[in-house]
């Protein structure tokens, strides 16, 4: 599966410029996105939607508006969380009265894709995968799966997450976030949490290899919670398709936090100590379809054949080519996935 055009919007950027020397600093354990600029986007509509929305439309849209893909495919475990328990509160301050619908329908997880698809016209395919921290995963599984099929057909692949205060709480009581944690300390604090951010990455994908930008030519996904089950399982994909770890660059999913470190040290055990290994939460924190800006990453790399900036780098390794990335990720220390991205 080729990727053709790609984008994001993080908290470090809201269109595709970026500059990735300079780090907006992360504020109180949080890594809010930026707000995009929906141009084309009536400013009635624009008012109610939730931040996910605004931000897969953002993302989304520059890719779309002047190509008709034959599917929208959108990863995201939450949707707009935020706006579904405002919508589930009117029913108790109601008392189940006459509701306002706005709510519901921004809060579902597939208005994202819903609303590109209404804004562009798009009848297309139109799916939306919610499985928590591999949702990205298997948004990209089903685009895969779609373009084997029927090479010439392209899709916008993406995934989208954002921070709500009802999932924020939640999971800063099951002790997922830190608040002392910053972008500055988060590897080096030795804490068992991380910080909560939120993105959209978005990506033109299809079996067409001219003009493309990058391949991902495998994906794997598993539940675990043994580090060295997972290295096994590293193992055994590096091995089934033959990658050349000379020439590969690692790029980690290491969050912080000091419960899910193993994961990340067992893989990076079978790797040669001359491979580059990067990271990027420390720019964009911890969320369940983090990966994907991973992948907008060996994009922009590929793209500009240009090495990142100093602080990404866990391990400088060697002077190697840039042309193949694996890629690694875990969520809540029981979902893994594994990708192979090639120039």
């Amino acid at each position: 599966m080729y990727i053709h055009q790609y984008t994001c919007i993080s908290p470090q950027q809201k269109d595709e410029n970026v500059n990735l020397e300079h780090i907006v600093p992360s504020q109180d354990g949080k890594y809010l996105a930026q707000e995009p600029v929906l141009q084309g986007v009536p400013p009635g509509m624009v008012r109610r939607m939730s931040k996910s929305v605004r931000i897969g439309i953002g993302a989304g849209l520059p890719l779309i508006k002047d190509n008709k893909p034959n599917g929208i495919i959108i990863g995201t475990a939450n949707g707009g969380m935020e706006d579904c328990i405002k919508f589930l509160n009117q029913i108790i301050d109601f008392e189940e009265g006459l509701l306002t619908p706005g709510s519901f329908v921004q809060g579902t997880p597939n208005a994202i894709a819903g609303q590109l698809s209404l804004i562009t016209k798009n009848q297309n395919y139109n799916a939306t995968h919610v499985h928590n921290g591999l949702s990205f995963e298997n948004a990209l599984l089903d685009a895969f799966m779609l373009i084997k099929d029927n090479p010439q057909t392209s899709y916008l692949l993406g995934g989208v997450d954002e921070i709500s205060s009802y999932n924020y709480n939640i999971e800063t009581l099951g002790g997922w976030y830190d608040t002392r944690l910053t972008n500055e300390n988060l590897y080096m604090a030795q804490l068992p949490a991380t910080i909560a951010g939120e993105g959209a990455s978005m990506f033109m994908v299809s079996g067409v290899p001219h003009n493309a930008v990058a391949r991902v030519s495998a994906i794997e996904f598993f539940h675990a919670t043994d580090a060295t089950y997972v290295q096994q399982r590293v193992a055994d994909f590096l091995k089934q398709h033959d990658v050349a770890l000379n020439e590969t660059i690692f790029i980690s999913g290491e969050n912080g936090d000091v419960r899910a470190l193993p994961f990340y040290e067992h893989c990076e055990a079978i790797l040669d100590t001359s491979i580059p290994i990067i990271r990027f939460k420390h720019i964009v924190g911890e969320y369940p379809t983090a990966i994907a800006y991973g992948l907008w990453l060996a994009c922009h790399m590929l793209q500009t054949q240009q090495p990142l900036p100093t602080h990404f780098y866990k391990r400088k390794g060697t002077d190697i080519p840039i042309k193949n990335f694996l890629l690694y990720n875990q969520y809540h220390g029981k979902q893994h996935s594994l990708m192979l991205v090639t120039g």
